[in-house]
Formats: C-alpha cells, structure tokens, sequence
C-alpha cells in the first residue's frame, strides 16, 4: 500500500525556518519522483517544488526559489522541504506526492499518490 505521511509544519515567525518531511512507504523513492504543493484558505492547491526519481533533478514555484531547498535520503525513504526567509503568504496545509515527473513548470505537476498534509502558519 502505497503512503505518504508528512510531518514537521507548525507556527513560525515571518523570517523563520522549518523543515517538512515527507516518509514514504510502498514503493521506493528510487522510482518515483515527489512533489510538495501547498494550498492556502480559499485558494486552489498549488506546486511548490519537485524532486526527480534519481534525485537529479529539482524544480520550485517562482514564489519559493531561494528560499525552499528539496531534498531525498533514498536509503530512508524520505523527502524534506527545508524552507528558510518564509514569509505570511507561505502560510497553508503542505502535501507531498507522488507525482509523474518532475516538471519546470510546477504548477502543472500530475500526482497520484497523496498524503494528509501538515499545517504551516506563519505569523507574528
């Protein structure tokens, strides 16, 4: 059974950092690339970022460039979102996918796999 559970959000500061994981379990990272999106209140779930199966290749929204860093540990199965400078807008429920490429344009990133999310708030 294929699943994703994501952990790490929580309330930051505007300027802050936190990191997100995503374990996965089912399949293997080797095989699969992940993809975080995001999705604020009252608005449309968005790509943030992608990894591709072998790790080589990583793509982010404009919005996040600079500050958002993906990564994968394939031995432990996981994928991190480590996001630094983050601002109010940033704010929402994170996901981690399974996706079926990782694309350039993230926006348009097709996953099929999700987890439940975990809750991100930046605020003073």
């Amino acid at each position: 059974q294929l699943q994703l559970v994501e952990s790490g959000g929580g309330l930051v500061q505007p300027g802050g950092s936190l990191r997100l994981s995503c374990a996965v379990s089912g399949f293997s990272l080797q095989y699969r690339a992940i993809g975080w999106f995001r999705q604020a209140p009252g608005k449309e779930r968005e790509g943030v970022s992608c990894i591709s199966s072998s790790g080589g290749t990583t793509n982010y929204a404009d919005s996040v460039k600079g500050r958002f860093t993906i990564t994968k540990d394939k031995a432990k199965n996981m994928v991190y979102l480590q996001m630094r400078f983050l601002k109010p807008e940033d704010s929402g429920v994170y996901y981690c996918a399974a996706i079926t490429a990782c694309l350039t344009t993230v926006q348009t990133l097709s996953a099929d796999y999700w987890g439940q999310g975990t809750q991100v708030t930046i605020s003073s």
